[in-house]
């Protein structure tokens, strides 16, 4: 059942517009947590698609909550990576819709164990304003904001726009030269700070000195470095397998696995 919050979100404080109302689906204490705005392209490179997902499987394995757009591409990526139960989407639709449809089953997912947030009310469809809005409040959710890929003159680079606005600190992948065309300028200018070593970053952001990888990951990449069959790792991490692939971090060929 969609229902408002009732209480005051000091984060918000930084919008040029506090929202006149939030609509929300799910878990609001995740409003509690400690949160992080991860945003990118719809299409992101290969290794974009590889580091966002490790970002935010970091980050929220050290107990932040990831807060993102739902879109396809690095939206998806983050959510999915920091598990339904660890992140927050804001949504360009009202909270009857599930858009983009192509995420449905992870925007359900949130609607459930995470929490969907969106200033539209019922029955309000997708336009190009409404996404200038849900831009500027994912970023003001978050204490930072990292963007792990993004063109010149995209809709990413419009977040950044609001996070300097905001005062908040960015941080982006370090990309070879006609990659990424929108980070590396900010890198250039001096706007944002590149991410070198993932452990090293989660640990500086959460105060963290130890490397953040759990036991099942590292269980599960063990497992991969035996080049099992696809069919066998399916049994064994159903979950872990449809993750790694999506991100990049196994291939499979010929039917076996290989990270």
């Amino acid at each position: 059942m969609i229902k408002e919050i009732d209480f005051h979100i000091k984060a918000l404080d930084a919008m040029k517009n506090y929202p006149k109302t939030l609509y929300y689906l799910g878990n609001r204490e995740l409003l509690e947590r400690r949160k992080i705005s991860i945003v990118g392209s719809r299409k992101p490179n290969q290794y974009a698609r590889e580091m966002t997902h490790r970002v935010a499987k970091r980050l929220a394995g050290c107990g932040a909550c990831v807060v993102s757009g739902g879109a396809i591409g690095v939206d998806a990526i983050a959510h999915k990576a920091a598990d339904a139960k660890n992140t927050i989407m804001v949504a360009a639709t009202g909270l009857d819709k599930s858009y983009p449809a192509i995420n449905k089953n992870i925007i359900q997912a949130i609607s459930v164990d995470g929490l969907l947030l969106s200033q539209f009310a019922t029955g309000t469809p997708s336009t190009r304003y409404n996404f200038v809005l849900r831009n500027e409040l994912i970023v003001a959710l978050g204490e930072i904001l990292i963007v792990t890929y993004a063109d010149e003159n995209s809709g990413t680079m419009r977040s950044v726009e609001y996070a300097l606005k905001m005062g908040k600190k960015i941080y982006v992948l370090a990309h070879r030269i006609g990659e990424s065309e929108g980070t590396n300028r900010l890198l250039l200018e001096k706007k944002a700070e590149a991410i070198y070593d993932i452990d090293a970053f989660v640990s500086s952001v959460m105060g963290r000195d130890k490397k953040v990888e759990s036991e099942a990951e590292s269980s599960f990449l063990t497992f991969c470095s035996t080049n099992p069959s696809y069919e066998r790792a399916v049994q064994k991490f159903p979950k872990e397998i449809f993750e790694a692939e999506l991100s990049g971090m196994i291939r499979v060929e010929n039917g076996k696995v290989y990270v």
